[in-house]
């Protein structure tokens, strides 16, 4: 029997989508920006292909079950917006669509199974912890779990970094110039619980006041980017009671986190709290942004002269040694979030530091939320091209701005033996600022 949606349910994505419809001019520009047509090479696994048949869906002129599976490999990485000259608004379209079909569709048990551990376990800091150590505690026998699940195994840190918490004020350092509130993130705060130190520390020692509200959670985008509408729902509800008002913004230090809250208006849509959303979302902003518009940052002391003093050649030069960073561009900050410049420049404040872009740079890396365990193969494909670009580019570190992304480099990285490090761009300010001192 074949599933499909009546015409009339599908509300206010009727909207959204016959909007995309009759923008989008198949002129064929996403083809080339789209990571999974770039892997797969058919129609279908293209934006403008996806877009018609969700519209098929919608009209009942498609099956869902012969729709998702080319539907499911999306990313949802947005490199099909900047590419498009017409604007298709693709955004309104993926995670919505997902959300409205997920209660439709059958699923095998493995399949339902690692969903729902995933969704169980994630968006969780204490359970992800615990799940996370028995994972390691199994790995050695990792040949007795199903294929389906071994993934998950596979993607599992070899150790976890000691549990940390911040302040629920963190003062700034000298005048208080801003006040703004930090989402902590939940799998960030078990993999790398230092990013959100390293942005306390780079905050508040350039005057801004750090809220680190206690009644926080996930942001929502784990659930709503695979159509759990239900768990955003509830994860975004929580957010809006969790976060104050008389903050100068909400700033995030995770992409995906970012573009999630940014989308709070799409997962709160037809609640009562739909006002309250689109009002929050105006408010959030990544912390790379928040800072170039901050201005007037303490500047860091050139160390180059007191290394070169450890040398006659040095001294003579007046200079040392250049760090190379490459920057990997995550695409919900990039392409979500339009912060690309932002993340740069601070980066090029810092004395001796040497900013290297990345060849295909506009490529997903194939992190995106819990997608590399969803398409373990398109991901492992988009992970090993990344780190091979990564590691022609000759740099000793590699920053980023979403710990999803830099879970995947440090994993594809360390597969192909390469020593570079993968460092948040707060990380590499923090150092430079403490090296300085």
């Amino acid at each position: 029997m074949l599933h499909s949606i009546d015409p009339d349910q599908h509300g206010p994505l009727g909207e959204e989508m016959a909007s995309a419809v009759s923008t989008c001019v198949h002129c064929g520009f996403c083809l080339a920006a789209c990571p999974t047509y770039q892997e797969l090479g058919q129609e279908t696994a293209s934006p403008r292909g996806r877009i018609v048949m969700m519209k098929e869906v919608l009209e009942n002129n498609l099956s869902i079950d012969d729709a998702m599976p080319h539907i499911d490999p999306c990313l949802g990485c947005l490199a099909c917006e900047p590419a498009c000259p017409s604007g298709v608004p693709y955004r309104d379209l993926i995670s919505p669509f997902r959300a409205l079909v997920e209660p439709k569709r059958k699923r095998g048990w493995g399949d339902r199974f690692r969903r729902s551990l995933a969704q169980f376990t994630l968006p969780y800091p204490g359970r992800f912890r615990a799940a996370a150590m028995s994972g390691k505690l199994a790995k050695p026998f990792a040949f007795l779990v199903p294929s389906s699940l071994r993934v998950m195994l596979d993607l599992l840190p070899d150790s976890l970094p000691p549990k940390q918490t911040w302040a629920a004020v963190n003062p700034a350092v000298g005048t208080r110039r801003a006040r703004v509130a930090l989402l902590t993130g939940c799998a960030q705060s078990v993999l790398d619980p230092d990013i959100n130190t390293a942005t306390i520390d780079v905050l508040t020692r350039n005057g801004v006041e750090v809220v680190v509200p206690a009644s926080q959670g996930c942001c929502g985008a784990l659930s709503w980017h695979v159509g759990n509408q239900d768990a955003a729902q509830s994860f975004a509800k929580k957010n809006l009671d969790a976060f104050p008002d008389d903050v100068d913004a909400i700033v995030t230090n995770a992409a995906g986190c970012g573009s999630g809250m940014h989308e709070y208006h799409l997962i709160m849509k037809g609640t009562p709290d739909q006002d309250r959303a689109e009002s929050f979302r105006h408010r959030v902003v990544d912390v790379s942004a928040f800072l170039i518009q901050l201005g007037d940052l303490v500047p860091i002391a050139d160390q180059r002269t007191s290394n070169a003093q450890q040398s006659n050649d040095s001294q003579q030069s007046g200079s040392a040694a250049t760090l190379k960073v490459a920057y990997h561009d995550a695409c919900h900050l990039a392409n979500a979030q339009g912060v690309r410049v932002q993340p740069r420049e601070l980066l090029q404040m810092i004395p001796g530091v040497e900013v290297i872009e990345i060849a295909e740079g506009h490529l997903c890396c194939g992190s995106a939320g819990t997608y590399n365990i969803e398409q373990p193969e398109i991901a492992t494909s988009l992970g090993q091209q990344k780190a091979a670009n990564v590691i022609a580019t000759g740099a000793q570190v590699v920053a980023s701005g979403n710990i999803g992304c830099m879970t995947q480099l440090a994993i594809h990285l360390r597969q192909a033996g390469s020593s570079i490090e993968v460092k948040h761009t707060m990380q590499v300010l923090r150092d430079a600022y403490q090296s300085a001192r």
